[in-house]
């Protein structure tokens, strides 16, 4: 029999969906959309394809298909299914961690600094996700099943702000797709080296593991002249606005058009501008101001403060995979990143007083 499947790829939405895409073949008999793809797609259940068929996450020839759908020859499936990773087993752990809403379906947790979102190498304990299990184990959902908390994005160990979870698999299935056609509002505020020509601008790069160093991204060009699987790199757009300006560093909003994998931070060091304190790119060294040993001092006290790098998740907002209602949160600066805006906010005004 003739195969037509095209590519299965991982989404990098932090490597938490899988997208698949399936032409059907020339001889296959007419079945049910779930059924077939319980055939097709190993590992996955019928309960799970059902599940994203009702988010709206099935597509057949570009449109949402019911599982009842009788497949027929060379339709065109294009299924997301969120996956979270399996590599370590989870076991619920009483990590404290605040939640600013909950409900039936969602949690909207603010995370603090410092906190790792999924265990993982180096981490395998001590998690907001083995927090969060531990919270609900053996509270029934509304659906009459356990409610397992899943992660449909992720955040950095040392970026504190809104997190977004689902509490069962339909809440799940809805935001994954918000997710994967970049309908949820994400702003970010970030504290970065250098001072801007102008108030606003976008960076389109691609994004990829750093042949030299995996724990980092590097940006690519964006080749509109080749297909997406032969580009290097995914592609990522930031757009970012300028809040307030201290001369040597500036306070920005960042607006993800995109969401991979250290984007911001990725993104602002490949323009100039690494993150304030971002060891991993680069800013947790002095990159902007005098030689004074005063202002040395002054920067090793910022460090001091705040010492992970300058970037908070201020805003999140999607639609309620029930109720289809907009939910907006706004998340306040964190202690650290706020004592070190005002410390600058304090040495630009001495700065201007004495006419450095």
């Amino acid at each position: 029999m003739e195969e037509f499947d095209d590519n299965i790829e991982l989404q990098d939405e932090n490597g938490l969906y899988e997208h698949h895409r399936i032409v059907v073949d020339r001889g296959q008999e007419m079945m049910r959309l779930d059924k077939y793809l319980q055939m097709r797609l190993e590992g996955i259940s019928r309960n799970k394809i059902q599940m994203a068929s009702r988010a709206d996450c099935v597509l057949v020839n570009d449109k949402p298909e019911k599982p009842s759908y009788r497949v027929k020859p060379l339709d065109v499936i294009t299924v997301l299914l969120p996956e979270p990773p399996h590599e370590i087993e989870l076991v619920p752990e009483d990590v404290p961690f605040k939640i600013v809403y909950e409900d039936d379906y969602v949690v909207v947790v603010d995370k603090q600094p410092g906190l790792v979102v999924h265990p993982g190498v180096g981490n395998f304990h001590g998690t907001l996700l083995n927090g969060l299990l531990f919270k609900y184990q053996g509270v029934t959902g509304i659906d009459g099943e356990p409610v397992i908390p899943r992660l449909v994005h992720r955040i950095d160990k040392d970026t504190s702000g809104l997190l977004l979870v689902a509490k069962n698999e339909m809440a799940q299935a809805s935001l994954a797709k918000q997710f994967f056609v970049h309908s949820v509002e994400r702003k970010y505020n970030a504290l970065v080296w250098g001072d801007f020509n102008e108030d606003d601008g976008t960076i389109d790069g691609n994004l990829g593991r750093s042949p030299k160093d995996r724990r980092v991204m590097c940006v690519y060009p964006n080749d509109e002249s080749l297909p997406p699987e032969e580009q290097r790199g995914k592609h990522a757009v930031t757009h970012y606005h300028v809040l307030e300006r201290f001369g040597y560093v500036t306070l920005v909003e960042c607006v993800l058009e995109t969401g991979r994998t250290h984007q911001i931070r990725a993104h602002m060091r490949h323009i100039g501008h690494p993150l304030f304190n971002d060891a991993a790119y680069g800013g947790n060294e002095i990159l902007k101001g005098t030689t004074f040993s005063k202002y040395r001092q002054f920067i090793d006290n910022c460090f001091a403060l705040m010492p992970r790098q300058a970037l908070h998740a201020l805003v999140l907002g999607f639609e309620h995979p029930a109720t289809h209602e907009h939910l907006h949160f706004e998340s306040p600066m964190p202690d650290d990143m706020s004592a070190v805006l005002e410390k600058w906010r304090t040495y630009a005004r001495s700065s201007i007083a004495v006419g450095i």
